[in-house]
């Protein structure tokens, strides 16, 4: 089979008078006798089919009638006017039914029916369909792309750490178990420990885009259990320069997005405002700023999701640094600050009002990262592997991680984050 379309709705403009071959998804059709409205849409926008009887072939004008989400492969000449939003009709000359319907659609992709979250989840496929979701999916490949892009112009080197793992990769208890041959394995939670080891053994700087998974019991809409992470680790550096980097990386997601989804933003009705730079304020200071506008908090306490949308109203920054946290709250790696052992060299990006990414200068001595493991709770006899490897000559070292479901419900302005999710998982959901 040869490739059946010649064009997209979206390559229609400047075609007036050319003949063209459009493949998509019955939308719409009206009937109003002599003349037939056909919407096509594919995953670009929708255009108007005009058919009118005598004008075009009887065969065609008497095909055109089928239920909504047909799938059709139209041939025609593009024609300036119709009702489109794009300016532009076709006339068809000819017409194919590739796939017809027969089972009934789970809901209306028109969206004149309002569907529930669950109802379109259970039916992913067909929900994939709707341009709003095909929007959110398209900047989520965009806010992707240009992580991927910058890093590659600071010359970072891309790499693939393993999802099974043998123990922890950030301490805790929630993970997923997974039978490993005869040996008993776990999920990861992290590409922490390896994107590490990566930068010990000399790769310096380097970047991946992989797949995490977290067994806490959460019903909100704001956590999943299996999430996508794009990471960082850079050697011989401190937490300052990982915070510059992260800054250059996000704000060129938001620009170059901002720039090549202007349609998809235009149809989620919302807009990108790309702030200068992401001022930086430590931990401490933003709780006492906390207190004084009426919201309780103790030092050592973590940041509720009221506090951080609190934190944006009050600092009125699109986004912000929260530097300097209590070492108690973070990771056992992260180094403590020379000053004060209860302080640590960890950081979080706020994006309007939600932590999307936390990241940390690491601990690179063996000792003093045995010592924070103990006060962790955690077993150093765990992380031999992990441990031994800053006895071979580490770096000092430092990197970052932004959560990818968390920036594009925060770009989109989504309500729930199992819409940036393309088949999500959370404790209730394992299929489709």
């Amino acid at each position: 089979m040869t490739y059946l379309r010649t064009h997209y709705v979206e390559d229609l403009k400047g075609l007036n008078g050319q003949e063209v071959s459009l493949a998509g998804w019955v939308h719409e059709i009206r009937d109003v006798g002599k003349i037939r409205f056909v919407l096509l849409r594919d995953r670009t926008g929708i255009v108007q089919i005009t058919a009118k009887r005598g004008v075009v072939p009887d065969e065609v004008f008497d095909l055109l009638s089928f239920p909504k989400e047909t799938v059709l492969l139209v041939r025609g000449i593009v024609k300036e006017g119709g009702a489109s939003r794009i300016g532009l009709e076709l006339t068809p000359s000819s017409v194919e039914v590739l796939n017809p319907i027969s089972v009934k659609i789970p809901f209306e992709l028109t969206g004149k029916v309002p569907a529930e979250i669950d109802v379109r989840l259970d039916n992913r496929h067909v929900d994939l369909r709707r341009l709003e979701t095909q929007a959110i999916f398209r900047i989520r490949s965009e806010l992707e792309r240009s992580f991927r892009e910058k890093l590659l112009e600071l010359k970072f080197q891309e790499i693939s750490p393993p999802c099974i793992v043998a123990a922890a990769t950030e301490g805790g208890t929630e993970l997923f178990p997974v039978q490993y041959f005869e040996k008993p394995a776990f999920l990861a939670q992290s590409p922490q420990l390896y994107k590490q080891l990566a930068v010990v053994g000399g790769m310096d700087r380097v970047f991946m885009t992989s797949p995490v998974f977290r067994a806490e019991k959460h019903n909100t809409v704001m956590h999943i259990n299996e999430i996508t992470q794009m990471d960082v680790e850079i050697g011989f550096c401190d937490h300052e320069y990982a915070m510059d980097v992260l800054e250059k990386v996000f704000l060129n997601m938001l620009e170059s997005t901002k720039f090549r989804c202007k349609a998809q933003l235009e149809l989620l009705k919302t807009d990108i405002t790309v702030p200068k730079s992401a001022p930086r304020h430590t931990y401490t200071e933003l709780v006492d700023l906390l207190n004084k506008h009426g919201v309780d908090m103790k030092f050592g306490d973590d940041f509720t999701k009221e506090a951080e949308r609190k934190l944006g109203e009050v600092l009125a920054e699109e986004a912000f640094f929260i530097t300097e946290w209590p070492t108690a709250i973070k990771a056992f790696y992260a180094m403590p600050t020379t000053s004060n052992k209860e302080l640590c060299n960890a950081f979080d990006l706020m994006y309007r009002g939600m932590e999307i990414s936390s990241g940390s200068q690491r601990i690179h001595i063996a000792d003093l990262l045995i010592e924070q493991l103990k006060s962790h709770g955690l077993n150093p006899a765990s992380f031999d592997f992990y441990v031994n490897a800053f006895r071979m000559g580490a770096p000092p070292h430092a990197g970052w991680s932004i959560g990818l479901e968390r920036a594009t419900m925060q770009v989109c302005r989504l309500p729930n984050i199992r819409e940036a999710s393309l088949f999500p998982r959370d404790r209730n959901r394992l299929t489709p």
